[in-house]
């Protein structure tokens, strides 16, 4: 059974201000099982996401303003295999974050085993002994991992932004669903990423 409902509304602001030195860029998820078409679990739209948040990883680090990465890790016996079918299994070539965003030194990754970012990692530790209050949140699945990264995030009282292109979903509804939510619920901020202007 289907039915047709509308969209509620939603806002994309044209700009905001971020401080880089409170402020860190976080890219959820960019491995090879969720961007490279030979993937265990591709998203269709996530490899168009890659430029876009290799601008923003550019522009963050000639800001000297944090990058996180989360990087799903799981056994080949996981629960979630249950769910998903085997993915970003330790060590393998699907696990890996994709070339074009590899991590440099001075980076945060965090593996998960969950759709959350902050569930069992460091994450919350590693920003806030920085001092970190704000996070522009990029990377995939948009109302899976991404969304529960930033309700984390928000439930900790910190500044959520998520850059409209710089998430991807594999539906459309998948994408309204979390942008919705993400201002709702959140009470997060969406901007196009050439909308974000980082501050020294």
């Amino acid at each position: 059974m289907s039915s047709v409902i509308a969209v509620p509304d939603y806002a994309v602001e044209p700009r905001v201000d971020i401080a880089s030195r409170t402020s860190a860029l976080v890219v959820v998820d960019m491995q090879n099982d969720f961007v490279d078409s030979r993937g265990s679990l591709c998203v269709p739209d996530a490899q168009a996401t890659v430029p876009v948040i290799a601008q923003l990883l550019q522009t963050c680090r000639a800001h000297r303003m944090l990058a996180v990465y989360t990087q799903d890790w799981h056994t080949p016996d996981d629960p979630e295999a249950a769910l998903w079918g085997p993915h970003a299994v330790a060590g393998t070539w699907g696990a890996e974050i994709v070339p074009q965003l590899a991590p440099v030194p001075g980076d945060v990754v965090v593996r998960k085993v969950r759709y959350d970012g902050f569930y069992g990692t460091p994450l919350a530790h590693e920003l806030y002994r920085r001092r970190i209050d704000t996070l522009v949140i990029t990377g995939t699945v948009s109302n899976i991992c991404v969304l529960h990264t930033a309700g984390s995030a928000a439930l900790r009282w910190m500044r959520v932004i998520v850059p409209v292109d710089a998430v991807s979903a594999l539906t459309e509804f998948d994408q309204h669903a979390a942008f919705r939510q993400v201002t709702f619920l959140y009470r997060g901020t969406l901007v196009p990423s050439t909308g974000i202007a980082v501050l020294d």
